[in-house]
């Protein structure tokens, strides 16, 4: 069955699809060669934190509340299952999460047959503060990798991440920034992740014009990073608001110097010059399998 496209790119490689991602990849008869999925955290609980100086509440909306472990773990168990269904045998998945969600993701990734490969460690360099002052303060976040099976085997660029991080193995701590302001020209997601994390992901995991799925895609950070690094993208969402800034964020990019300046924005957090690894080309003529739309 197909699917009704929300946006798609001129040249294809960038498409958005409105609707509750359940519901939407139980329609798609299509195999991708990475999953990235930022679900739910379940951290809307009326906590406060701090943005650019200021207090602000924690809520996210209702989407972000939880709503008991039985159902959260239901929840992740749903959506886990019919990724794992739309993953190519040779793909991988990547998953994001604090320890408000990440160990229910986990178990529910074991019971369904996934291979974890590592849990990475983003360690954020500018963290908010913690204005409690009561225990240590949040910095990280954690991001699982897994395979589709125990046996099945999976791609791992890990020639180029040696290179990118001075010619040593790259290690399952990776020191990031948060979002930065020029990644919220087109308008700012409350759970934005920042380019240069996406794009090691991409990096390490698939090969130029693999496809992408972003089953909570919001402001389809994961879709930006692949069209610079020229890689095929779905990205799933309910809210036309973060929809539209999705749109807005990769119509952005049919300007060739904004496409290169964030390109250049995003290799400055490698320890080699990425400019002598990665280049960017001009899109080729694709004639691999496309989306059923």
């Amino acid at each position: 069955m197909s699917i009704k496209p929300y946006y798609r790119s001129e040249n294809k490689d960038f498409t958005l699809a409105q609707g509750n991602s359940l519901e939407l990849l139980k329609n798609i008869d299509f195999k991708f060669n990475m999953i990235f999925a930022d679900p739910p955290y379940f951290l809307s609980n009326g906590g406060i934190s701090v943005q650019s100086g200021k207090m602000v509440s924690v809520n996210k909306g209702n989407w972000d509340k939880s709503h008991g472990f039985e159902k959260d773990n239901d929840f992740n168990r749903q959506w886990l299952f019919l990724c794992r269904e739309h993953l190519t045998d040779d793909g991988t998945i990547w998953v994001s999460g604090t320890f408000h969600n990440i160990f229910s993701v986990a178990q529910q990734m074991t019971e369904l047959g996934y291979k974890i490969l590592n849990c990475i460690t983003w360690q954020k360099s500018n963290p908010p503060p913690n204005l409690s002052c009561r225990y240590f303060t949040h910095s990280t976040e954690f991001i699982l990798w897994a395979r589709k099976s125990q046996k099945s085997k999976h791609y791992f660029n890990y020639k180029l991440m040696k290179e990118i991080n001075g010619g040593t193995q790259m290690r399952d701590v990776w020191t990031l920034p948060a979002i930065a302001k020029w990644e919220k020209s087109c308008g700012k997601h409350p759970t934005q992740k920042p380019l240069p994390l996406l794009a090691r992901i991409i990096l390490a995991s698939t090969k130029e014009n693999d496809w992408i799925l972003d089953p909570f895609a919001g402001s389809s950070t994961t879709g930006i990073a692949a069209s610079i690094l020229g890689r095929r993208f779905l990205g799933l969402e309910k809210e036309t608001e973060f929809l539209e800034i999705a749109k807005a964020r990769r119509q952005e990019l049919n300007d060739p110097k904004t496409k290169y300046s964030y390109y250049q924005k995003i290799s400055k957090y490698a320890d080699s010059k990425c400019s002598d690894i990665l280049e960017i080309r001009e899109p080729q003529e694709y004639y691999g399998p496309d989306l059923p739309i």
